[in-house]
């Protein structure tokens, strides 16, 4: 990391794209640092709906199977689900939707290979995105539902397995850091740390099948078997949709229309339209390169049908605008291969490959802001960065909140998400870190700023608590973690979000020696 400055005098040699940016005065560099590092958060937002489409079409990933019917002894084929939905909670949503922390903390550790400390960015960042994913999502997610509309998790053991792993996670890395080995990660902690992420999959499947011995003795309370109701399921009179390559499909019936299945992970449409042809089936090869150039040619299209129909031209004028910034990543993202190939996995892939070519030039930004403005580089971290690069999960939990029948993937993606940023986030950027100073020095790790991550673990595992008991007494008294009446929702989610701002507070407040 730069060497950092308050006196605006002294210029930070380094810089973005050209020599000409160290003449400029530090605060002029500033600024052009931040608004650079807005747009990068901007290009996240837009390759989310990428990597959303290409998810998609990875979960709804189906087999065939064949068995015999015990009454007419004949046989029956259907196409069952690849995916596990809680493994797909875990494993696709939760890790992608991390994933530009995941890039961000990686980065981090490569480039300071060699170094007497390891790098505080990676681990602030994933921190404060814990806790932005835990308050400020939960208060979205909370008032998302209409008016009076209860949603709850129906299968609360599984949930519950996810909670206690999220909450082990931090409470494991508080221990490594202050008890074990204070102030410094040997190979066999980081090698520890990940491989929990591995556990926590195997625990969780466990629940969800109900495994004697290890799962909770809790019941699946009002889970259907399709996770939409069974009137939106994408058929119409018995067959498929005409629009082959729609990732979400509406019904027709006026009183449904807002329930979509963007993610298809909790629905079984093969087994509701079993006369339907096989969804998994690979385009023609010319529908192929029609469905790339489409992309290019939406990514060129300023202007949609949408924006035409609005009254206001004011409105019409900001719409153009936003579409005017979001133009360039959307062509660059056009070159993402069409989601229908290989059931999504080499769009899913070079969703995540661009998302780390974005978490690189931030860690560059976040350097030079730091530098000019002499801001603690780990306070950028666990603020701007945490909720810049939060910003996939709060637009996958708010999706999943708005059209989801229950609040299983909404919440579960909030927690998993947090245990994926210690388990993956943390751990594989140790490891890394831990194994080459084991080979080249024999050396355990040194962490950077410990005390500083210590403190903000201790505020993050109180402020949770208090986040916890209030959805278990919204549970408990209108019999739902999201939705209810209005003024509750909106209390709620001002009460999360007093509980973010008390942890970027004190947690400020305490690397800047204040307390």
């Amino acid at each position: 990391m730069a060497s950092h400055s308050s006196n605006s005098s002294e210029k930070c040699h380094f810089y973005l794209l050209f020599h000409g940016e160290t003449k400029l005065g530090d605060g002029f560099r500033g600024f052009l640092y931040l608004l650079a590092l807005a747009y990068c958060f901007i290009g996240l937002s837009a390759i989310t709906d990428r990597f959303f489409r290409s998810m998609e079409n990875v979960v709804k990933h189906t087999r065939t199977v064949k068995e015999i019917d015990p009454c007419s002894n004949a046989t029956v084929v259907k196409h069952k689900k690849v995916w596990n939905y809680t493994i797909a909670d875990i494993a696709l949503l939760a890790f992608g939707t991390s994933f530009p922390q995941i890039s961000l903390a990686t980065i981090d550790a490569i480039r300071n290979l060699g170094e007497k400390y390891a790098g505080g960015l990676g681990p602030g960042t994933l921190v404060g995105s814990a806790a932005f994913d835990l308050f400020p999502i939960h208060a979205v997610c909370v008032v998302v539902p209409k008016a009076g509309e209860l949603k709850k998790i129906s299968d609360i053991g599984v949930w519950l397995v996810e909670l206690c792993w999220s909450f082990w996670a931090y409470i494991w890395l508080y221990i490594i850091l202050e008890v074990w080995t204070p102030n410094v990660i040997t190979l066999w902690e980081a090698l520890l740390t990940v491989l929990q992420y591995g556990l926590l999959l195997m625990h969780a499947y466990a629940q969800d099948k109900r495994w004697t011995y290890i799962s909770l003795p809790l019941t699946r309370t009002e889970r259907p078997e399709d996770w939409v109701p069974a009137e939106t399921a994408p058929c119409k009179n018995g067959n498929r949709t005409n629009d082959k390559y729609s990732e979400i499909h509406e019904v027709d019936e006026d009183r449904n229309r807002n329930i979509v299945d963007i993610f298809s992970i909790h629905s079984d449409v093969a087994e509701s339209c079993p006369e339907q042809p096989h969804e998994d089936l690979i385009p023609e090869k010319d529908n192929l390169f029609s469905i790339w150039k489409q992309q290019f040619i939406d990514a060129l299209t300023l202007e949609s049908a949408e924006s035409r129909k609005l009254n206001n031209i004011w409105l019409r004028l900001a719409k153009a605008f936003w579409q005017l910034l979001l133009a360039p990543w959307r062509l660059l993202f056009a070159f993402v291969p069409p989601y229908q190939i290989a059931h999504g996995w080499i769009a899913f892939i070079f969703s995540l490959i661009f998302i780390s070519g974005i978490a690189y030039i931030v860690t560059k930004l976040t350097d030079l802001i730091s530098c000019v403005t002499g801001i603690n580089p780990y306070v950028i971290a666990f603020t701007a960065l945490a909720a810049g690069t939060s910003w996939p999960d709060l637009v996958a939990s708010k999706i999943a909140a708005e059209r989801q029948i229950t609040a299983d993937s909404a919440i579960a993606n909030i927690t998993c998400s947090n245990s994926v940023n210690i388990y993956i986030g943390i751990g594989v950027p140790w490891l890394i870190d831990t194994l080459y100073n084991f080979i080249a020095y024999r050396e355990p790790l040194r962490i950077e700023n410990a005390a500083g991550l210590s403190f903000s673990l201790i505020m993050f595992f109180i402020t949770s608590v208090g986040c916890i008991v209030v959805l278990v007494y919204r549970r408990r008294t209108l019999g739902a973690e999201l939705g209810g009446p209005r003024l509750w929702a909106w209390v709620t989610s001002v009460y999360f979000m007093l509980l973010w701002l008390i942890f970027v507070t004190f947690s400020s407040l305490r690397v800047s020696g204040v307390i």
